[in-house]
């Protein structure tokens, strides 16, 4: 009783089928369609031949009709495959080109943020950078460092801004403080000249806080433009704030330079607001002394700065999200420090 009705559907199942394919032959077209968003190209063409098969087992058999509907039926699926095809390699392509940008970014990085981990004019130098965007190796923040007839010179700066007009100033202000840091006399006339080089390209809310350093004997030499201070770490730990705080690059600033002695096994860290600016899930602000007084009793300088960097993604539960630069640099006179134990505070700056 129930194999006569069964019998009678698949008999009828075929002129069914081929009643209902034709008029859906470009909706095929989805298939190849989706496979060029998510497949490279050869594969897209083998699910652009399965498709065809496809269609083409439904639609030819008895009673096929070849007319103008069967024609643009065939036209549109030949069409949408065609175009996935073409689609899936413009996807390649372009992101060969995305990975051929990024290795130029790579190589950018390397030129204009030199990684340093050497021991230059007496001073041991080790930097880190992180930058907060995936698209890009580079952010506004910077370093750069030159031995000079006057001592080693260090530049640590955050061009305001994200994206490609920050990276540009930074790339501008590393350009100009290496043609004059070999020329100008002290810090104050260095800042000077990288503030009128930089000034004529800036629009008018944009600026770069920097901090700039000079290494003497027993002593170092600073000129801060709105940059946070750096910080001494032996047998004390504190921030060398400017007497006298002025503007940033850009924004004509009238600095002053300062002095600071310096013991043997001390080190002095530069930083960009990347490092105080961070904060946990909840709120809490990264406690730069504490956290730094830990890492920078680390004996190698490299390690310092990683220990300092891991404690960070610590607190913030997550890599930085802001560009961040940190220049740890050390007397090559003592290979370790004396670990920190005051974290009473600045004691008076030297003039």
């Amino acid at each position: 009783m129930l194999l006569a009705p069964v019998g009678c559907l698949v008999t009828a199942m075929p002129g069914l089928l081929i009643g209902r394919v034709q008029p859906i032959l470009p909706l095929l077209a989805i298939g190849p369609l989706m496979a060029a968003t998510f497949l490279n190209a050869r594969r897209t063409v083998l699910v652009c031949c399965w498709t065809v098969l496809l269609a083409l087992a439904a639609d030819l058999g008895p009673g096929t009709r070849l007319d103008a509907g069967c024609a643009v039926g065939w036209g549109g699926l030949l069409l949408g495959c065609v175009c996935s095809v073409y689609a899936a390699r413009q996807r390649g392509r372009l992101r060969q080109r995305l990975t051929e940008a990024r290795e130029v970014a790579r190589v950018t990085q390397e030129t204009i943020l030199r990684p340093v981990s050497r021991t230059l004019s007496g001073t041991h130098v080790s930097t880190r950078y992180h930058c907060a965007h995936r698209e890009s190796s580079v952010g506004g923040d910077l370093y750069d460092l030159a031995v000079t007839p006057y001592g080693l010179r260090v530049l640590v700066g955050d061009a305001r801004g994200h994206g490609l007009d920050a990276l540009r100033t930074a790339a501008d202000t590393i350009t100009g403080f290496r043609e004059l840091a070999h020329t100008a006399p002290d810090l104050t006339v260095l800042a000077k000249a990288l503030d009128a080089r930089l000034s004529p390209g800036l629009g008018p809310e944009d600026f770069v806080t920097a901090v700039l350093v000079e290494f003497g004997p027993g002593e170092v030499r600073l000129v801060n433009c709105g940059h946070p201070a750096p910080l001494r770490s032996g047998h004390r730990l504190e921030l060398l704030e400017p007497r006298v705080p002025t503007t940033p690059l850009g924004l004509h600033p009238d600095p002053q330079q300062y002095r600071v002695r310096l013991q043997p096994g001390d080190r002095l860290l530069l930083y960009t607001d990347g490092l105080t600016d961070s904060h946990a899930p909840d709120g809490t602000p990264f406690a730069l002394l504490t956290e730094s007084a830990t890492a920078l009793s680390e004996p190698m300088p490299d390690a310092a700065l990683h220990a300092l960097y891991d404690r960070l993604i610590a607190h913030v539960g997550g890599p930085p999200t802001d560009d961040l630069a940190l220049v740890l640099c050390q007397p090559s006179e003592v290979t370790a420090p004396v670990r920190v134990l005051d974290l009473t505070g600045p004691a008076p700056l030297e003039q």
